[in-house]
């Protein structure tokens, strides 16, 4: 009796002895391939990948010590959603680790390109950064960024996109509904309207987060008003004070009489305005059409939409900018010759 417990003890030792040794093959097998290379290895999961596929490619990458493991792994505690991006991944990730990351898509180890629109820049200075991330020409952008059906497509989609954008003597219906920002692209080959959505998605957030936005009236004026205030003002700090000055102007029933939208009129960039730039016919010439032009002249940020919002009350009718960059501000014609006269750089 005494001899068959001790075989009954021993065969229990071995199977244990089995079980831990099985337990650490097991998690050897699934461990990083090495401590210490951790050089970048792309690898692209193609949308509707199996688990077992992933495995495979990843096998192919070099990143699976054990590939038997590995698919003992999957088939015990592979999850059900893993998902299709291009990741860069490296050979001192543990394969436990590879699949959590694809399984939540990890934006971390994700392949990513970017593009940036800058505050205050126009659509065609943005068509120009996207298309050097995506590369579509920038008149194909521009093109898309004007075809009236994807337009009404757009305006179905998000509420702050009007008909105002196609009033006549848009140079760009999209301009000042770019949210300038550094935008991450995860899709391969991202198309234009892809792009656009994803810009636009960025823009209705920026412009929910914004109190009392929607009590404002017309969406499409305040982005107006805010493209020039962000354009004349070269320090945030002068913002509400030049919207001040504008809404004066407006109120009182003045040319508003912004370089900024002349020049955009004429595509240009400059800080001179010459007297002949004044007689170019465009409904963004403030000098020749009254109150706001019929668009955007640029991209706003929310913190210049917010200064517009909250602009600061003043006496001002006129101000002048010095090379510098400060701001002179005057309640009177005279008094602002008078000040170009003493401070005049262009």
């Amino acid at each position: 009796m005494a001899k068959k417990s001790k075989l009954i003890i021993v065969f229990v030792i071995v199977i244990i002895a089995v079980m831990l040794a099985g337990v650490l093959y097991f998690n050897s097998g699934l461990s990083p391939v090495s401590d210490s290379d951790n050089t970048e290895i792309t690898v692209d999961i193609a949308e509707g990948s199996s688990a077992y596929g992933i495995l495979d490619s990843l096998d192919e990458a070099g990143l699976v010590k054990n590939k038997l493991c590995a698919k003992v792994y999957l088939k015990l505690f592979g999850p059900d959603n893993l998902q299709a991006y291009t990741y860069v991944l490296d050979k001192t990730m543990s394969f436990k680790d590879i699949i959590k990351v694809i399984s939540e898509g990890d934006l971390k180890y994700v392949l990513t390109s970017r593009f940036t629109i800058v505050e205050g820049t126009t659509s065609k200075d943005a068509a120009v950064s996207i298309s050097q991330t995506i590369g579509v020409d920038p008149e194909d952008i521009l093109q898309k960024w004007s075809d009236r059906d994807f337009l009404e497509k757009l305006i179905s989609d998000y509420w702050f996109l009007t008909d105002e954008i196609f009033a006549d003597g848009i140079l760009c219906p999209l301009e000042g509904y770019l949210y300038p920002d550094t935008y991450f692209l995860i899709a391969k080959n991202p198309t234009v309207e892809e792009v656009t959505r994803q810009i636009l998605d960025n823009t209705e957030e920026k412009l929910n987060g914004i109190d009392g936005i929607k009590k404002q009236g017309s969406i499409h004026q305040l982005l107006t008003f805010s493209s020039i205030v962000e354009c004349e003002s070269m320090f945030e700090e002068d913002r509400p004070k030049i919207a001040g000055v504008f809404k004066n102007r407006l109120e009182q029933e003045m040319p508003l009489q912004s370089d900024i939208t002349v020049l955009y009129a004429l595509g240009e960039k400059r800080v001179d305005v010459r007297e002949s730039d004044l007689k170019v016919d465009s409904k963004f010439n403030t000098y020749m059409y009254p109150g706001l032009p019929v668009g955007p002249v640029s991209n706003p940020s929310a913190a210049a939409i917010e200064d517009c919002i909250n602009f600061e009350k003043n006496d001002y009718l006129y101000f002048f900018a010095t090379e510098d960059g400060k701001v002179l501000y005057s309640k009177t014609y005279d008094e602002h010759l008078k000040t170009i006269d003493e401070n005049g750089w262009y």
